[in-house]
């Protein structure tokens, strides 16, 4: 990975009166890569972001952006910063081309090429009134929005709330183009699926805290796969009882285990067996992200 961070958090805090918003977050986010930050909804994800755009007064802590600080160079960074907020507010008597270019005035793009081409992809009406559109193709003239302007660093809220499956996988395809023409991407989600297919890394936070950094593959190995074997003959539970070996349940001949290390040997021990079943099953991202809320660990 490209060791150019463009993204840097260090301590970043923001609290509400007595109520903690976000604490104590350290993150890196490096050139070219996508960046999905999780968790459920009121972890911390918008406010993180606000806090990081200088949107909102942090309470302690740095955050940088393009080695800028993100507070007193709001204005630099943004020239450099596409940004989709969880809320969009948009002028509704307008028609959506009209807003669109209106936006793109205010940016030192003046070519409307990257404007049309990610609008057409997404099926986006250019003619219609903004108080018109469903909230689905309002998400839309969001997107647009943050990618007109060909800006390095995309931020995304929530970006595919009130996407239909098909606009999703459009939006993927997107990201994926822009990672490979160098831009980064920080993008905050709950939709555990999206996180899965597009991120190189992911940041999981609950509560104001960060808990985990990791690339995905990474963390699906330190949470370990799921063997599930069958044997046809009396097998005891005593052989499996061993390091790197969790949560065994074993119903009659049916054994149910989670394996985060020595799965060789544990391969070894089931083989020495006659087998009448036998399944071997890695953790999806939602999986694990439950595993992580309900057990506190990963």
């Amino acid at each position: 990975m490209n060791d150019d961070i463009v993204l840097k958090m260090r301590g970043l805090t923001k609290y509400y009166g007595d109520a903690v918003g976000i604490e104590d977050l350290d993150l890196n986010v490096y050139r070219g890569e996508i960046m999905g930050f999780l968790g459920p909804n009121g972890a911390g994800k918008t406010t993180t972001i606000r806090t990081v755009l200088g949107l909102l007064k942090k309470s302690a802590g740095k955050a940088k952006i393009f080695g800028l600080d993100s507070h007193e160079d709001s204005v630099k960074i943004r020239r450099r910063v596409g940004y989709l907020p969880g809320e969009f507010g948009m002028f509704n008597d307008l028609k959506v081309k009209s807003f669109l270019r209106y936006l793109l005035s205010l940016s030192d793009v003046k070519s409307e090429e990257k404007m049309m081409d990610v609008g057409n992809r997404l099926e986006l009406e250019f003619d219609r009134k903004i108080k018109e559109l469903s909230k689905g193709n309002r998400q839309k003239v969001g997107l647009v929005q943050a990618f007109m302007a060909d800006q390095d660093l995309i931020i995304l809220d929530e970006p595919t709330a009130g996407l239909d499956p098909l606009m999703q996988q459009r939006f993927y395809e997107l990201l994926r183009e822009e990672k490979d023409r160098g831009k980064t991407v920080f993008m905050s989600s709950h939709v555990l699926a999206e996180v899965e297919e597009v991120c190189d890394r992911v940041a999981i936070i609950k509560e104001g805290k960060l808990q985990v950094v990791e690339d995905i593959e990474s963390l699906r190995n330190k949470v370990g796969k799921k063997l599930i074997v069958e044997f046809s003959e009396e097998v005891s539970p005593g052989e499996f009882r061993m390091k790197g070996v969790n949560e065994l349940e074993v119903d009659d001949k049916k054994f149910s285990m989670v394996v985060t290390e020595n799965l060789d040997e544990v391969i070894k021990k089931v083989s020495a067996h006659s087998i009448v079943n036998m399944n071997l099953e890695t953790f999806s991202l939602e999986q694990l992200f439950l595993r992580y809320y309900s057990e506190g660990e990963a």
